[in-house]
């Protein structure tokens, strides 16, 4: 899709594309919107630190994550009702993921279903799972996905109940992920606990992600349960209002894991200046989640794959620009803090939208 030049390209043609109500599903939050402002604004707040004469080599962009080579340290979230976006929905992300080289977490919440899609032979696959059931049915589930090949397994801790979307509630809209949330089974959802964890980590053997953390203390109590990645993420905004920016509390979750297991982080990413402020402050791997969505949006798959092609020329350019080569030299004295030069919100990180170009 070599019309799409930049991100900026791919954002303005989902936005023509989506209707009013299917883009303020993809663009609100819960309540006032405040954490998803937030996310954007803790980004914004940080500066890249540059050095020069570093005699530069090509740069070097590859990781693995829970035994997975990715190309970029990017990996793809799971979102509920992706179908909304493009008709193919977690056939499609899958299929961008194989073809770039990263891996592609699948939500409960999603069509089509875990086991149509890994019977597609896609990329390496995640499978994320909102409690709709008692442990009986969370067990059938997990054994389901180990059986249809999936690489790792991830439940979702910082929805304990469907949260307040005051854009969807004024229109009335409700998405296929709202349908689920509103029935009586979503009570199982909140009834999640620690030893909801201890139970999957002693009977199940995949790698478990517990996505959600937004404290030392709940990164803790996950790596003392033995989880094999904590995944840093308020939801983009659209779970608790008021709370604090995910890129504000990565520091002291990667402190409080101490290497132990990998750290994923998500919550407002979409350039690869954000991919690089994650990485300095000790993400491992980084999620897109709006963005994918706006890419599905976009295009599909191709358009997927090509906004992933764009993070890389960012991600590789900008990481030269520091004056380093391997995504291994971030660290925390890379930034600084600084003003913030736009008004956070959703899309303030493609300030050229409303351009005539």
């Amino acid at each position: 899709m070599s019309e799409f030049r930049t991100l900026h390209d791919i954002v303005k043609l989902a936005r023509e594309n989506l209707d009013k109500a299917k883009w303020d599903y993809l663009a609100g939050a819960a309540d006032t919107e405040t954490t998803l402002k937030r996310n954007r604004m803790g980004l914004d707040s940080l500066a890249l630190v540059p050095e020069a004469l570093a005699g530069l080599t090509e740069p070097r962009l590859s990781t693995r994550f829970l035994g997975v080579d990715l190309r970029i340290p990017v990996l793809l979230p799971p979102i509920g009702s992706i179908q909304i976006f493009d008709s193919q929905g977690c056939t499609a992300t899958a299929c961008a993921a194989q073809d770039f080289g990263t891996v592609s977490m699948l939500s409960s919440v999603a069509e089509p279903d875990f086991e149509s899609v890994a019977a597609s032979g896609k990329a390496p696959l995640i499978y994320q799972l909102y409690l709709m059931g008692d442990r009986a049915w969370m067990d059938d589930i997990i054994s389901r996905a180990i059986e249809s090949g999936f690489r790792a397994f991830c439940i979702t801790v910082d929805m304990p109940r469907y949260s307040r979307r005051e854009r969807d509630i004024l229109k009335n809209y409700v998405p296929a992920s709202g349908n689920q949330a509103s029935a009586n089974s979503y009570k199982y959802q909140a009834l999640a606990s620690w030893q909801t964890v201890e139970h999957i980590k002693n009977k199940f053997q995949i790698p478990l992600i517990i996505k959600g953390i937004g404290s030392a203390q709940s990164a803790r109590q996950a790596v003392d349960c033995g989880v094999d990645a904590v995944y840093v993420s308020n939801h983009g905004g659209r779970a608790l209002d008021q709370g604090r920016a995910a890129i504000e509390v990565l520091p002291e979750v990667v402190e409080a894991v101490g290497g132990a297991v990998p750290v994923v982080m998500d919550g407002g990413i979409m350039r690869g200046t954000d991919v690089l402020k994650a990485l300095c402050r000790g993400a491992d791997v980084v999620g897109i989640g709006r963005l994918q969505a706006l890419a599905m949006a976009a295009g599909g798959a191709q358009a997927l794959t090509r906004a992933l092609e764009l993070l890389e020329v960012e991600l590789a350019v900008n990481l030269s620009q520091m004056g380093l080569s391997d995504i291994s030299q971030l660290n925390p004295e890379k930034l600084v803090t600084a003003a913030p030069v736009n008004l956070p919100h959703v899309l303030s990180a493609f300030p050229l939208l409303d351009e005539d170009y």
